[in-house]
């Protein structure tokens, strides 16, 4: 395989018709189908692949039998071009909303810790500067909030980030994440003053599933407190669920203590004396470094973080 062409030479050697084969290829599995799809006959697919290969100077299928499959190169090509596709699909939905008379389009993704404060302050100040902006929110995890800042299909996250995923993505913090341990405001620990830990070993316990970042801290709570995980667990990453549950039964759950604190001043559960000693890692705004920020998200972030926000047109 030749080296893999330069920048400007690449762009001019790639094509979108390879862009969408490798893209039919992830969805289909093959290469086959994937020609299929575009109306093409698999000598041309082929022909087309090798092309691409050239200019990256890498190999993207290997044989299998009598069919193909991705190498990691081209698992790693294929990451990438659906980035290229969301970055298009989000370009247009923001022309077709300035087409109609608004103010564009911003997708945003959160974990649920900020958003009854940081992020509510922020989306209220957002729409306050653009009210014809059409605004897009959704709830997640951090690691399903990146892939979807990966694909395009949101222009900012507010979550954690780890590891090897800092080279591609623009990260800055706003602060770390306390948890509370709660329960119905009908528990037998409710209103206590004071609640060790090793009283609350004696109740069911809800947590989220393992490997998450808040699973994580409690399994580090646990090893310190020299106090085995309860045995049946619940494991919901759902807050919904959490609070259902403990509204109606004496389990115990552990959700953000921000989340907590407003629950509670509704009278929908109660937080118990009980701190958790460990924190989660500091969470931030996310941005793909890749692709420009909107004037609207530049607004959404100096909102976010509580910057002097840039004038707006």
């Amino acid at each position: 395989m030749p080296l893999p062409a330069s920048i400007p030479q690449l762009l001019n050697r790639l094509r979108m018709r390879q862009v969408a084969l490798i893209l039919a290829v992830g969805e289909h599995g093959t290469l086959r189908k994937a020609s299929g799809e575009l109306g093409m006959t698999q000598p041309a697919a082929t022909k087309m692949i090798q092309e691409l290969e050239s200019a990256l100077g890498q190999k993207l299928f290997e044989r299998v039998g009598r069919g193909q499959k991705l190498t990691p190169a081209g698992t790693s090509v294929l990451g990438y071009f659906r980035g290229m596709r969301g970055s298009i699909e989000s370009m247009t939905r923001e022309l077709a909303e300035l087409q109609l008379g608004s103010s564009g389009r911003l997708s945003v993704g959160s974990i649920m810790a900020p958003s009854p404060t940081l992020l509510t302050q922020a989306i209220i100040a957002l729409k306050k500067a653009y009210p014809l902006l059409s605004l897009d929110v959704t709830l997640d995890t951090s690691d399903r909030l990146l892939e979807l800042l990966r694909e395009g299909v949101l222009d900012v996250a507010v979550g954690r980030i780890r590891g090897a995923q800092w080279a591609d993505y623009e990260f800055t913090p706003l602060e770390n994440e306390a948890l509370a341990i709660v329960v119905g405001v009908h528990h037998p620990l409710a209103r206590q003053k004071s609640v060790p830990f090793d009283r609350l070993l004696g109740y069911p316990w809800i947590l989220q599933p393992t490997g998450s970042p808040m699973r994580e801290v409690l399994e580090q709570e646990f090893r310190m407190q020299q106090a085995p995980l309860p045995r049946g667990l619940i494991e919901t990453a759902s807050i919904l669920t959490t609070t259902n549950l403990i509204a109606e039964t004496e389990m115990i759950g552990v959700v953000p203590l921000s989340i907590a604190d407003t629950y509670a001043r509704h009278g929908l559960l109660c937080v118990l004396p009980c701190p958790i000693r460990h924190k989660m890692e500091s969470f931030g705004s996310i941005t793909r470094r890749d692709r420009p920020l909107s004037e609207a998200t530049r607004f959404f972030l100096a909102a976010l973080h509580q910057r002097e926000h840039p004038a707006n047109s």
